[in-house]
């Protein structure tokens, strides 16, 4: 095995009330300037770096439906999206690292809050996971005219809850995601896994 270095992984999409889950894991072969938590970067800065971390990096990326997460729950799916990017780059390193506070009792992978924006790895995982799910969001908003995927990305925007007031869930949501402002149960608590 060529030891390339430290894989990051991070998700996007683990608390959105529509659309997929998306996991990514990341080795980079070059550095990459201008890398840092998604989140604190423009959507013009996440999608140049998209394609270059994709041209230098070895990274695979997951996506989990929404009908996997009402079936399997977001723990689940979030720990076998992990498995999968490990069994993936496995073979070019041993040392795997997950932004967040939990491993989900994985072997052989680390945890670190904030890691996102500390191991350029694990900001370039949040940057491919982010803009591939933001992206999958962008091209599914215009067969469900109702919800505006486009502008809040399946999130629980006052604007997204009203327009499931008024037209009910698609599809494409995650009927497991409860929300109180319809007086159901509080947020998914019965489909929360535990590892």
């Amino acid at each position: 095995m060529q030891n390339l270095g430290l894989c990051g992984i991070d998700e996007a999409g683990r608390g959105p009330l529509a659309g997929p889950l998306v996991v990514a894991g990341t080795i980079l072969l070059e550095e990459i300037l201008g890398l840092n938590d998604s989140k604190v970067l423009s959507e013009k800065k996440r999608e140049a770096l998209f394609e270059e971390i994709k041209n230098k990096s070895k990274y695979h990326i997951v996506f989990k439906s929404a009908k996997q997460i009402d079936e399997f729950g977001i723990s689940y799916c979030l720990k076998s999206s992990i498995e999968e990017i490990i069994e993936k780059l496995k073979g070019f390193t041993n040392s795997f690292l997950m932004d967040g506070n939990t491993n989900f009792g994985i072997q052989n992978l680390q945890k670190e809050i904030k890691a996102d924006a500390k191991y350029p790895s694990v900001s370039a995982a949040s940057i491919l996971a982010k803009v591939s799910r933001d992206r999958f969001m962008n091209e599914i908003s215009s067969s469900y005219p109702n919800y505006n995927f486009a502008k809040h990305k399946g999130y629980g925007t006052k604007a997204h809850i009203e327009a499931i007031k008024k037209f009910g869930r698609s599809d494409i949501h995650r009927i497991s995601f409860k929300l109180k402002a319809l007086g159901e149960v509080d947020f998914g608590t019965q489909n929360l896994l535990k590892f």
